[in-house]
């Protein structure tokens, strides 16, 4: 007898791994449990799909990004091959542009040939006797002009104590004869008695003088004329006005 005829003879179960698994499966099916080891590889095989769906759609929003670009700048080259076609087309602006400054540098000599052709190096006296002339026309209307301008008047604004002899002096009387002096470039002011002491006051007056016509001194000598009220005369103040 051959050992395959002995083998087949023999009692063996080669399958009996894949029934084992089988009536598992059926138990479980029975009770409601679902084998986990499957349940997990489904779901990574579903996490796996949606990762590529994802990934796909991005190349294709990225693709569409790119031809986007690609016809701008195939746009852009059309253009500028228009342009620089349509310039190799009229090469004749450049010539005349370079040739205006020639014509101008040519323009330009002629009018200085002219204007030293104007040019009298050899002046006459006639020259110089009018440009004498109008010299002198100008210094006298600006004198002229000088002369008739006002000149400015300097003035001084004076304040004078004026002091009698005793508290029996009529003061009224005193004010009144010190107005009485006038002159050319003198303006009296206002005025106020000021107690001095032991009743008596003196005569604060105000006046404003040209300093041209008008000083303190003479002031001073006039206004002491009048002995019979007057016994000094200081100046409390002076301003230039």
């Amino acid at each position: 007898m051959s050992g395959l005829q002995c083998l087949a003879s023999e009692n063996i179960w080669f399958d009996k791994p894949r029934y084992d698994d089988a009536e598992k499966r059926f138990y479980e099916a029975q009770n409601g449990i679902t084998p986990q080891p499957q349940q997990q590889q489904s779901s990574s095989h579903a996490a796996g799909d949606q990762e590529l769906i994802s990934r796909m759609k991005s190349l294709e929003v990225e693709n569409n990004s790119l031809h986007k670009v690609v016809t701008d700048l195939r746009a852009a080259l059309q253009k500028l091959e228009s342009r620089v076609a349509t310039l190799e087309k009229s090469p004749a602006a450049a010539p005349c542009a370079k040739a205006a400054p020639v014509q101008k540098v040519a323009n330009g000599a002629k009018a200085e040939e002219e204007d030293d052709d104007d040019i009298d190096l050899f002046g006459s006296d006639d020259d110089d006797d009018e440009a004498e002339r109008i010299k002198q026309e100008r210094l006298d209307a600006y004198a002229a002009k000088k002369a008739k301008k006002p000149a400015l008047i300097a003035k001084s604004s004076i304040i004078l104590d004026v002091k009698p002899w005793d508290d029996e002096t009529d003061m009224s009387k005193m004010e009144e004869h010190v107005r009485s002096v006038q002159m050319d470039g003198l303006l009296w002011g206002a005025s106020k008695l000021v107690p001095v002491g032991y009743g008596i006051k003196k005569l604060q007056i105000n006046c404003v003088v040209e300093d041209d016509k008008v000083g303190t001194d003479i002031l001073e000598e006039e206004i002491t004329k009048f002995e019979d009220f007057v016994q000094s005369v200081d100046v409390a103040a002076f301003n230039k006005i």
